[in-house]
């Protein structure tokens, strides 16, 4: 299913849920009714709940967006380390080079063409993957440099395998959901009582706050999906891409 069809369906459902709880409680309030009879107490306890609510929310947003962009550095970083490697590998002679090269498009290619997708499925890392990246590592490290300048270009190498590794690491673990299961117990718990307050305030069947009360439900609804939609880097539909693979690799991709 669409994730704008999931969306589209959240808030349409938020909207209905509340307005139907709107009417219904409006067909039990007495005729003689006063809704300026309201308790000030109850007005402020709303007020303080939604700000501070609010302030969660923008919390929860600012934390999966700033995972989202560390998963994309990583990835950045992984890219660049490969080409690296790719580039400095030009010292050697053309065997060892063509090796190197060749191997490290097996791991860029397998990284953009299946492995993405792997995480996306699975929330993490591929064996094959793993073993790719060995195949380079054994590429560099096996070779013994012929003269010193062969020398220099080796450690340099050495530590480019290192900073790619570093890399694939950190983006295994960014792979599944970033969110605790008690930061969403606690959003979805307050999101309930933030909607429920409102209806604290005797809301009427005017067209007026009819809309309100939809809309803030819908924007609530809107919210909580754009955590939940920023919460798994690499397997939704606002997620980190692969593009700097593609961008340094352009002869890996399909």
């Amino acid at each position: 299913m669409s994730e704008w069809l999931v969306l589209t369906l959240a808030m349409a459902a938020a909207c209905a849920v509340v307005l139907t709880i709107v009417v219904i409680n409006n067909r039990r309030i007495p005729e003689d009714d006063d809704p300026s009879e309201t308790p000030d107490v109850i007005e402020y306890m709303t007020m303080m709940i939604g700000v501070i609510y609010a302030i969660v929310l923008g919390l929860a947003i600012a934390g999966v967006w700033e995972a989202r962009s560390a998963a994309q550095e990583t990835v950045r970083q992984e890219a660049q380390a490969l080409h690296e490697i790719s580039a400095r590998a030009e010292v050697y002679p053309q065997a060892v080079r063509d090796r190197i090269r060749a191997d490290v498009d097996a791991y860029a290619s397998f990284v953009v063409d299946e492995e993405w997708a792997h995480m996306s499925d699975h929330g993490e890392l591929s064996e094959e993957g793993t073993a790719l990246l060995e195949r380079v590592r054994r590429s560099v490290t096996d070779y013994r440099p012929a003269d010193d300048f062969e020398g220099q270009a080796y450690q340099p190498l050495v530590d480019q395998v290192s900073v790619v590794d570093d890399a694939r690491g950190a983006r295994g673990d960014s792979a599944g959901a970033t969110m605790p299961g008690v930061v969403w117990f606690g959003l979805i718990i307050g999101a309930l009582v933030t909607v429920g307050l409102i209806f604290t305030l005797q809301i009427r069947r005017t067209g007026r706050e009819l809309l309100l009360a939809g809309l803030f439900s819908a924007l609530i609804a809107f919210l909580l999906f754009l955590i939940w939609d920023f919460d798994a880097p690499f397997g939704r539909g606002v997620s980190a891409t692969a593009t700097p693979f593609t961008d340094l690799f352009p002869q890996v991709t399909r």
